[in-house]
């Protein structure tokens, strides 16, 4: 392979690149038209029809973003990406303080989720139906994975696995 032809593959795996990005960008911007059209009026079964479709077209331009980077390209888009979100992984052990933080932020959405029904029946009209709290909720269960630490998720997920021993290295 000679110096001439390096210079001419160079400047092809950039627009190629960029130009998967911008596919890969698309993709995913696609999702966008969902709330628009809710938001607009659209009729449900439309709006299904959308969502089927935007999923299927999704599939198809990854596949296309694949195919116009190249084995490479793709691979280092995944690298940048992946990159970023493997900062935001949660430590492996938290401090006793947090721990107790997490807890809370993990068991106080459960329990007020159970007990909303029976609080309704005792005393109707006594909470408040707010989405906008529900979304807070939901947000803070997310949110206490990532307070409690990775450690938390392994002994968690070990409540689904039968045989799962407890070994305490603290004591």
């Amino acid at each position: 392979m000679s110096t001439s032809d390096v210079k001419t593959e160079a400047p092809a795996a950039a627009w190629r690149f960029k130009l998967g990005i911008g596919i890969f960008i698309f993709a995913f911007a696609l999702w966008l038209l969902i709330p628009l059209a809710a938001s607009s009026g659209v009729e449900a079964s439309r709006i299904a029809a959308l969502t089927g479709g935007i999923f299927v077209a999704n599939k198809l331009l990854l596949l296309t973003c694949i195919a116009v980077m190249g084995k490479s390209g793709f691979q280092q888009l995944k690298g940048m990406v992946f990159g970023y979100a493997k900062n935001l992984a949660p430590p492996a052990t938290v401090g006793p303080v947090r721990h107790v933080i997490g807890l809370v932020m993990f068991w106080l959405p459960l329990v007020s989720a159970m007990l909303e029904t029976y609080v309704d029946n005792i005393w109707p009209g006594l909470r408040p139906n707010i989405w906008q709290l529900q979304i807070s909720g939901d947000i803070m269960l997310i949110a206490s994975f990532f307070v409690l630490g990775g450690e938390f998720w392994n002994k968690f997920r070990s409540l689904f696995v039968r045989t799962a021993k407890v070994v305490d290295v603290g004591a």
